[in-house]
């Protein structure tokens, strides 16, 4: 008897701790749904940048803009500017301070100027903005692009901030556009919340 009844003592015991235990985890798992849902229902604007002097004279169709659109707004990025300009870096410099400074958009993404032709200025646009680079991003869209071709090693795609807008150079072939953007996907919000002023933990 004593021993059963130190058998049924320690089962209720065992349960009440693993009462305890549930209520733990079950409150952690809360909190975390919670945080997880408030970071997502935090509402991304952004402004696409077709950088393209054919493009801008209505000489080519902007098919790496709509796929850029395409992918943020998969993602619920609320694209709410879109403009084709053409290849001249003071246009660039002014197009990308009124997003950030006036506009005060969240993420600004160009697409083309970003390779050594004589032309193509807009990674030098982008260096006079920005106050800081995230050479990363940069170096991530590069490998994902040198996977497919040797000649991803000329970009000279350039990622940034200025004040608290994100500011990304993309190539300006669309497959080009959507392979590099595709490859910083997973990272582009938790980016953005924290140019933002998020305090929470990156492993969180």
């Amino acid at each position: 008897m004593p021993k059963a009844q130190r058998h049924r003592g320690t089962k209720l015991l065992g349960s009440e701790a693993v009462r305890k235990r549930t209520k733990v985890v079950i409150s952690s798992r809360a909190r975390n749904l919670i945080v997880l849902n408030m970071r997502r229902s935090i509402l991304i604007t952004a402004g696409i940048i077709t950088v393209s002097d054919r493009g801008s004279r209505g000489e080519r169709e902007d098919i790496s803009g709509k796929e850029v659109r395409k992918l943020l707004e998969g993602i619920s990025v609320n694209v709410v500017d879109y403009e084709i300009i053409p290849d001249e870096k003071n246009i660039i410099i002014n197009k990308l301070i009124e997003y950030t400074d006036e506009r005060k958009l969240d993420l600004i993404v160009t697409t083309g100027g970003t390779g050594v032709s004589p032309r193509d200025v807009t990674p030098d646009a982008t260096l006079e903005v920005i106050e800081k680079e995230i050479p990363g991003m940069s170096e991530a869209m590069r490998r994902e692009s040198a996977a497919a071709t040797p000649h991803a090693v000329i970009s000279r795609a350039v990622t940034g901030i200025r004040k608290n807008s994100l500011i990304i150079n993309l190539p300006g072939s669309p497959k080009g556009a959507t392979e590099n953007l595709t490859a910083i996907l997973p990272a582009l919000r938790h980016a953005i919340e924290k140019i933002k002023g998020d305090e929470s933990e990156c492993g969180e």
